[in-house]
């Protein structure tokens, strides 16, 4: 027994001493590191001081004093502070970044569906987009939407008349603005539990169908609970919603809603140039799948459509959520870009104008960088959820 113990000995001295070894040199890079970091602040604080610039985070309650062209909570250049000014450019931020991954989702995928066409006019229109957008600058593809699509829209005097309302010009576009009646929350009251009921009754329908394979009819009740049971609500309520139409003014456009040119010159090349990438994303999670378990949708009957509903996709999805995911990330921080065109996002607003005016550049880039990790961390986080509703459950 005590041969044993002697013969193992020198098996287990290396190893601890190679732990040991390894704690000892990360301990020491730690320590390193935090050298290095704290005589960065000090010069930091000391050039600061010998600039006479002001350090820390009160600047955030100082009035703003500049105006924003673009604003979805209330805010005034002369009542409104910088930290007021922050949360303005972060929903614009915010706004353009949800609808632009939404649009370059749905066009991402119909472009990479579309290469993979038998239909060859189809499928090089689809390679064509792919490859002219992927290999042209995306700031230069903002300058084409801002610069040449835009801005040479007509002036004010011809504006062009757009149906129900709607008025369109170098300045923008402006709609009807709708007006809420205090009744119309019951509105939505009824269109929630619409919802609510048709996903239940999606559900009791599935297990029915598992427990007894009878099919239960289900569109024209989620119809009727969905459409039917808010318009009637909305008709009872004595039609809880009005819309304010635009006018044209001497020297202007008054009433609805303006949707900025550089809103929507960036809103477009985001969704574009990023649908490129997300099209290959897609043709790659298709082409993943084998393509014998197509030759046996079809065998069973099942047409090109559906197959790639029910079969297709839905094992392709596992492969591309981690890309599709790094597309969406890119899309977000490619949206400081707007800065070259002037849309007020939170680059232009916070790291711009806040900055030239406080000049406080550590604090002011410390927190942007702060806004765009949460955002980035926030979407991967929803994302890994998603990703592990389509991964295949091992026994």
């Amino acid at each position: 027994m005590a041969a044993r113990v002697q013969a193992s000995l020198p098996q287990v001295l290396p190893r601890h001493r190679r732990r040991v070894g390894s704690i000892a040199i990360q301990i020491a890079i730690v320590v390193v590191i935090g050298f290095l970091a704290d005589g960065a602040i000090y010069d930091a604080v000391q050039n600061l001081a010998k600039a006479h610039i002001a350090s820390g985070f009160g600047f955030w309650n100082n009035t703003a004093g500049f105006d924003i062209s673009q604003t979805l909570i209330a805010y005034s250049a002369s009542a409104s502070t910088f930290g007021r000014a922050f949360w303005v450019g972060l929903l614009n931020t915010l706004l353009v970044a949800a609808i632009a991954i939404v649009l370059a989702t749905a066009l991402g995928f119909v472009i990479g569906i579309a290469r993979l066409s038998r239909n060859w006019l189809v499928a090089s229109l689809a390679g064509g987009y792919v490859e002219l957008i992927r290999n042209v600058p995306l700031l230069l593809q903002l300058y084409f939407w801002y610069h040449a699509v835009l801005k040479s829209l007509p002036e004010l005097r011809g504006s062009v008349a757009l149906p129900g309302g709607g008025i369109l010009n170098n300045r923008g576009l402006f709609l009807p603005r709708p007006e809420f009646a205090p009744q119309f929350p019951v509105v939505l009251i009824a269109l929630a539990v619409g919802i609510a009921a048709a996903i239940a009754l999606h559900v009791f329908a599935n297990r029915r169908h598992d427990r007894t394979g009878d099919e239960m009819p289900i569109l024209w009740p989620t119809l009727g609970l969905v459409i039917a049971m808010p318009l009637a609500v909305f008709a009872l309520a004595g039609f809880p919603l009005a819309f304010s139409v635009p006018h044209m003014g001497r020297f202007n456009v008054s009433g609805g809603v303006e949707i900025l040119p550089e809103f929507a010159a960036l809103l477009l090349a985001l969704s574009v140039y990023t649908a490129a990438f997300i099209a290959e994303v897609v043709r790659a999670g298709v082409l993943s799948v084998s393509g014998g378990q197509i030759e046996a949708a079809h065998a069973l009957g099942l047409r090109g459509g559906l197959t790639l509903r029910l079969i297709v996709l839905p094992q392709a999805m596992r492969v591309i959520v981690p890309p599709l995911t790094s597309q969406y990330l890119n899309l977000i921080k490619n949206s400081s870009l707007a800065v070259a065109i002037g849309y007020p996002d939170l680059v232009q607003v916070f790291a711009g104008s806040v900055l030239n005016i406080t000049g406080q550049a550590v604090e002011v880039i410390a927190i942007t960088m702060a806004a765009y990790l949460f955002i980035s961390l926030f979407v991967s986080f929803l994302m890994n959820l998603y990703a592990r509703t389509t991964a295949i459950a091992e026994r």
